[in-house]
């Protein structure tokens, strides 16, 4: 058998593809279901925090400095580990689903707070001051003309780290996530043969190459 041959038989086995792809579907659509949980969760989060820190109540801020701070330091497999293995002793035990949905969508508000943050300070100072020169209350100028400034602002950058975060799905293999990498490495142990992983890559672009082009477009738009 030739290299080539010993190749192919490694990472293309054809019948360990045939015989495992359902498998990586099912981790598709389950890594599709917690990637939208994620971002949805995670930009309402952050820019909730972030219009709690624009009314300028400092022990708040404070607070919310601080929080942002913890999980955009602490990397995001960390976040899964503390939250499966240590809610436990508090007699809350979440699924590795919730555990991994929870900790990235903590680490996305983290970063979706300071990018929703610095759209709103982006915003001139003047528009605050004419708005509120015409009758306008505080919430009323920051929703009807300061924030729709400011996520036009935001976009590229969010979504950038969207697809970062968004990406960290992967992690969920650690505590048995059925998504794409789990059902690899599961069908992996089983086969004998690193062809499912090859799949899973395939998975991985399908899902996520889309993602970075939109991205790219986005980027190119809002600038």
């Amino acid at each position: 058998m030739s290299n080539w041959d010993r190749f192919v038989e490694t990472f293309f086995n054809a019948k360990v593809l045939a015989r495992y792809w359902p498998d990586i579907v099912a981790g598709l659509w389950v890594t599709i279901g917690l990637a939208a949980l994620v971002v949805v969760s995670g930009l309402v989060a952050g820019l909730g925090l972030a219009l709690l820190r624009s009314l300028g109540v400092r022990v708040l801020n404070w607070a919310i400095i601080f929080v942002v701070d913890v999980f955009r330091a602490l990397p995001p497999l960390v976040i899964i580990v503390l939250i499966y293995f240590g809610l436990p002793s508090l007699d809350i035990v979440p699924s590795g689903f919730v555990s991994t949905w929870a900790s990235l969508a903590l680490v996305l508000m983290a970063f979706a707070e300071e990018i929703f943050w610095a759209g709103l300070t982006a915003v001139p100072k003047g528009q605050w001051e004419a708005a509120r020169s015409t009758g306008l209350g505080f919430g009323q100028t920051l929703m009807r003309v300061v924030l729709p400034q400011a996520l036009r602002i935001t976009i590229p950058p969010l979504t950038n780290r969207t697809i970062a975060i968004t990406k960290g799905t992967a992690l969920g293999s650690v505590v048995a996530v059925s998504e794409i990498l789990g059902q690899a490495s599961s069908a992996v142990s089983n086969s004998y043969n690193p062809s499912p992983l090859t799949l899973g890559a395939a998975a991985y672009l399908v899902l996520f190459l889309p993602v970075v082009v939109f991205g790219r477009w986005v980027e190119a738009r809002f600038r």
